[in-house]
């Protein structure tokens, strides 16, 4: 009898096992849109490498990524059985089959009102990003329709049963800040910002594109590169140290990009959007760094000197010569596990990895569906 229920049980199980699994969305390829939070490579392939430390923790080496190891989009693959994606501007020894990344670090929704070199900011805005996957899509089905590079390359139905994965914003806020404008000029730019979201979206949708997992902006007035940067009066900064005005405008842009994202629904029906509060895990993980494992929130592991470890002319990996040799003055701190920010401006592998732990399973999405879901408006 026991034996008998016992395969009983096991055979429930196995069901409820393979109908959990039936249920997931099966994305067979992802294709990424953004900036230096999801940038693989891009950035790097274009402008230079960034050096040693970066990747030392999980690569063991540089390799396009603003961190010391993994970003968010990483562990979005792992998750769903995927590679690590492959950057589109990074064409030596790259594998396209199960997607593409066309962001660059730098990057912003709107063109920049400067050169990378004048500002920082790259010129591979939203709509350069989209024209490059237009391209891609139509030249990769060429190849494949002459019998080239079919491992290589994405098939035509992926591109309609992908994810599409978008993390884009903060540049649009953080370079009008630089560019010495107030916060009320900044808030002010934000429809148009978002009107320029909104033309990238449907050129995508246009490409067949359907299922948008797409993150909001994060406090970035709690980052080292904008605290150093920007002036701020004693009752400007909150009681963790941040900058209040800039995650205040960083909270305004989610609230239109959510409203947004609800208007996007009604215009592109086939369309299924998902969007994730970043913006939420980030601050808890900010103000409450110990409970997490975590320690010295702003201040960055990697870089030189000042109250926040950052100085935006000896930046992560930085060296100077010294008795005709090259040493490292921008070195990185002895323990990135334990630390939240890596350089200034980037999160680490470790707060990457918390991070994609709070959202996975749609806790913080809305609608509230898990990311192997984002393929249903519902779970």
């Amino acid at each position: 009898m026991a034996s008998s229920c016992l395969q009983w049980l096991l055979l429930v199980q196995a069901f409820l096992t393979v109908a959990a699994s039936s249920d997931s969305c099966h994305f067979p390829a992802i294709f990424n849109f953004g900036d230096s939070n999801s940038d693989t490579g891009g950035l790097s392939a274009a402008f230079g490498a960034a050096p040693p430390p970066y990747g030392e923790s999980f690569f063991g080496k540089p390799v396009g990524r603003y961190s010391d190891g993994r970003l968010i989009v990483d562990f979005i693959a792992s998750s769903l059985g995927l590679p690590f994606l492959s950057a589109y501007l990074n064409s030596i020894g790259t594998n396209f089959s199960h997607g593409a990344n066309f962001a660059t670090a730098g990057s912003t929704i709107r063109q920049p009102y400067a050169t990378l070199s004048q500002s920082g900011f790259s010129p591979i805005s939203m709509d350069v990003q989209t024209w490059e996957f237009s391209q891609f899509k139509s030249r990769s089905q060429a190849l494949i329709q002459q019998g080239l590079f079919k491992d290589q390359l994405p098939k035509e139905e992926y591109f309609s049963q992908a994810l599409y994965t978008i993390d884009i914003g903060q540049n649009d806020l953080t370079e009008s800040y630089f560019r010495n404008w107030t916060t009320d000029e900044v808030k002010s730019a934000i429809p148009d910002i978002l009107d320029k979201f909104v033309l990238a979206i449907q050129s995508i949708y246009s490409e067949g594109g359907r299922y948008f997992w797409i993150h909001n902006t994060g406090p970035f007035g709690c980052l080292p590169y904008v605290l150093d940067r920007l002036t701020l009066k004693a009752p400007e900064v909150d009681r963790f140290g941040c900058g209040a005005p800039f995650n205040y405008v960083a909270q305004l842009f989610n609230q239109k990009l959510n409203q947004t994202l609800s208007r996007l629904r009604k215009d592109l029906p086939l369309g299924v959007f998902t969007y994730v509060d970043i913006f939420s895990v980030k601050r808890e993980l900010l103000s409450h760094p110990h409970q997490h494992g975590f320690e010295l929130p702003l201040v960055a592991c990697c870089g030189h000197g000042g109250k926040y470890n950052y100085n935006m002319n000896i930046g992560c990996g930085s060296t100077v010569t010294r008795n005709g040799k090259e040493v490292i003055v921008g070195k990185a701190c002895q323990n990135p596990s334990k630390r939240i920010i890596w350089d200034g401006v980037h999160y680490t592998d470790a707060a990457n990895k918390w991070i994609f732990q709070q959202i996975v399973d749609g806790k913080f999405s809305d609608p509230p569906v898990p990311l192997r879901l984002a393929c249903k408006t519902k779970a």
